[in-house]
């Protein structure tokens, strides 16, 4: 490693009672300067695109754990049966030094899971060859929202009995991990274990309609009141709520901000001219909050 971080001298506090305010600080501190200074992107953590926090890898667990001087105990459940392999494992935290327990994650990984159950056939003649309750199309997404099919067949549950009981003890050790360092609001653990398809799903763009901001825009500059703009920005937001346009929402909504900041300067200047002195409601906030109440 080229980078070298020194660590707060209570990083992790062994001694009985409460955290100050700034042994928190400082273990919040050295967890972000070891992402910043030592952590590498795709190698012990990953963004899921269409997801706000980064995803904690087991190198990177494996990272924290040297930092903090974390030594990393296992506990096994084996709860398989019917065919399916399936263990459940939890992760004991123990300072390295001292043996005490510092905090437990728990993690679980069955052979029954979609992306263990099923594996794409090698060839048309293991395909034709296999009993038709042992096999599947199964559809998957391609680019520019088009679909393909994709020939698969049952997994042997004891072929992976050594993957899911390593995948149990690492979801564990990740949950441990954030347990301990108190990252969760850092990393999230499960996001890298996503479905491939959900994982496509997560990283569609949201869809952009120029024509349904253009509509919106125009009807916002066309109200006359602010009870009229109030009724235009529930029915727009109906409609662009729908679509699941974001970029159509911050449009219109910065075309409503300014046409009710010029209502509301012509409104304000009607009612001084009708009663000088008199400090009327404001008939724009008025509007707009009974809109927002409605919807």
């Amino acid at each position: 490693m080229s980078a070298v971080v020194e660590m707060p001298k209570n990083a992790i506090v062994q001694n009985a009672g409460r955290m100050s305010v700034a042994e928190v600080t400082q273990n919040v501190i050295a967890v972000q300067e070891i992402m910043r200074a030592v952590m590498k992107p795709e190698v012990h953590y990953g963004v899921i695109p269409g997801t706000d926090k980064p995803a904690l890898y087991k190198p990177g667990a494996e990272l924290l754990c040297m930092t903090f001087r974390i030594a990393d105990d296992y506990q096994v459940d084996d709860l398989s049966r019917d065919g399916v392999i399936r263990y459940r494992v939890m992760c004991i935290g123990r300072h390295q030094a001292t043996g005490m327990v510092l905090g437990q994650g728990i993690g679980e990984c069955s052979t029954d899971e979609e992306k263990y159950r099923w594996r794409k056939a090698v060839c048309q003649e293991e395909w034709d060859e296999t009993p038709p309750t042992l096999r599947r199309k199964k559809y998957a997404r391609g680019k520019n929202r088009t679909h393909y099919v994709i020939d698969q067949i049952r997994t042997e549950p004891a072929d992976l009995a050594n993957t899911a009981l390593k995948m149990a003890a690492k979801r564990a050790k990740i949950a441990m991990v954030l347990n301990v360092t108190a990252a969760s609001d850092m990393f999230t653990q499960d996001i890298e274990d996503l479905d491939e398809a959900l994982r496509d799903s997560l990283a569609e763009k949201p869809q952009h309609d120029p024509n349904l901001a253009e509509h919106w825009v125009t009807e916002a500059g066309k109200a006359a009141t602010s009870a009229e703009l109030a009724g235009t920005w529930k029915a727009g937001l109906v409609a662009i709520k729908a679509a699941r346009d974001m970029a159509s929402y911050n449009l219109f909504k910065e075309a409503v901000e300014k046409r009710g900041t010029e209502l509301k300067a012509k409104e304000q200047q009607a009612a001084a001219e009708r009663e000088p002195g008199v400090d009327d409601d404001d008939p724009f906030i008025r509007d707009m909050d009974a809109a927002g109440s409605a919807a």
